[in-house]
């Protein structure tokens, strides 16, 4: 595997550093305190070209490969993982499924303005009672002429309080479970929509995240994605390629935590020398770089798989397994170099901590990664 990149990648990966460091850094503080989503900067990435990396430019996106998307959402991530999030579910989970299963109408109608960042997406597929088994969905589809209606309860929908279009799991035919299921995108203009709760959440507080809920809500059989009977499939399809984004939102978070560690080592002084002069801080810091730099090469081997057309469900699993659970140990082990004042909310290595915990539960938690790595390397030859 190649690990050189191209002038064309470390250009996007710049252009995601100087935008995250000059436009997001000033404010992630504070919209981690308050919650608010991020509107402004969101639609500036999407100005750059940061929220459909990967989809062709006929279709309004950047036209650049899964490694490219992996080096802007690690910088993006690295200064806000709210930002990061939104980036992840529109480009992985939004535009990923729409650029490989929609229609040529389809593409037209919804690729271009989410891609081009005048319009976001959410993906929706957890309900109250059907996180990981996401066959126990109760939300129905029924077909009606041309058109579907469709009634239930959605949850856990990222970007949902201020998505435009939402790509929509549901049963088409309940007897059949998992295999009955369909997939729609939901323009949230149309009447039977209804936005719940914001979730209050640990982290990534600035990612917008609510129930629906679908009330005799009518949507035009053009809208469906794929055939019926579709939508699991589509649904784990698109769910592979999202883990490698988390693994690239885990990497940044990480990243961060462990750059305050080495700085904050090198300035605090305690029983008259630097702390980054014990041995104990020294181990931490090595172990550090090297769950970093081991988690980047699994994903940078992920999205080399997927650019090349090779399958990559084990590889992207074992990304998002072990980025998530490295960010979940450094951000506690940065917390821990840097003591008191670590745990207070003046330095930004507690907001790291909070952050990474999402990391190791959306998109598959770390026991389905598990699951997934496991039925992979049992059942090959």
């Amino acid at each position: 595997m190649n690990l050189e990149l191209t002038e064309e990648q470390r250009a996007i990966r710049d252009l995601a550093r100087e935008f995250a460091q000059k436009e997001i850094a000033p404010i992630a503080a504070q919209i981690d305190e308050t919650g608010e989503f991020p509107r402004a900067t969101v639609k500036k990435m999407g100005e750059l070209g940061l929220m459909g990396i990967e989809v062709p430019a006929e279709y309004g996106g950047g036209g650049l490969d899964c490694v490219s998307y992996v080096l802007a959402m690690e910088e993006i991530s690295k200064v806000c993982a709210s930002h990061g999030t939104v980036m992840s579910v529109n480009n992985s989970l939004v535009c990923h499924g729409l650029k490989k299963f929609g229609t040529a109408e389809q593409k037209k109608k919804f690729l271009v303005p989410i891609a081009s960042g005048k319009k976001l997406g959410a993906y929706s597929l957890t309900e109250p009672q059907s996180g990981s088994d996401a066959g126990n969905m109760k939300t129905r589809a029924v077909r009606e002429g041309d058109a579907y209606i469709i009634n239930g309860r959605k949850s856990w929908v990222t970007s949902g309080p201020v998505a435009d279009y939402i790509i929509l799991f549901a049963l088409v035919n309940p007897e059949q479970k998992h295999r009955g299921t369909a997939c729609f995108v939901v323009d949230t203009t149309l009447p039977g929509f209804i936005r719940g709760k914001v979730e209050p959440k640990l982290g990534i507080r600035a990612s917008a995240t609510c129930e629906i809920t679908y009330e005799n809500y009518k949507i035009p059989a053009a809208y469906r994605i794929g055939e019926e009977g579709d939508g699991f499939k589509i649904a784990m399809t698109v769910l592979d390629a999202g883990r490698i984004g988390i693994g690239a939102q885990a990497l940044g978070i990480a990243q961060a935590a462990y750059e305050a560690s080495v700085r904050y080592a090198k300035e605090r002084e305690a029983f008259g020398q630097r702390i980054a002069e014990f041995q104990a801080i020294q181990w931490m810091i090595a172990d550090m770089a090297v769950r970093i730099q081991a988690a980047r090469l699994l994903i940078y081997h992920a999205a080399v798989k997927k650019d090349r057309g090779e399958k990559f469900s084990k590889e992207a699993s074992m990304a998002k397994l072990y980025a998530s659970e490295t960010a979940m140990w450094v951000t506690t082990k940065a917390i821990q170099v840097h003591g008191g004042i670590g745990y207070s909310k003046e330095l930004p290595v507690e907001r790291y901590f909070r952050d990474a915990k999402i990391t190791e539960i959306y998109e598959g938690t770390s026991e389905i990664q598990r699951m997934v790595i496991a039925r992979n390397v049992l059942d090959s030859k």
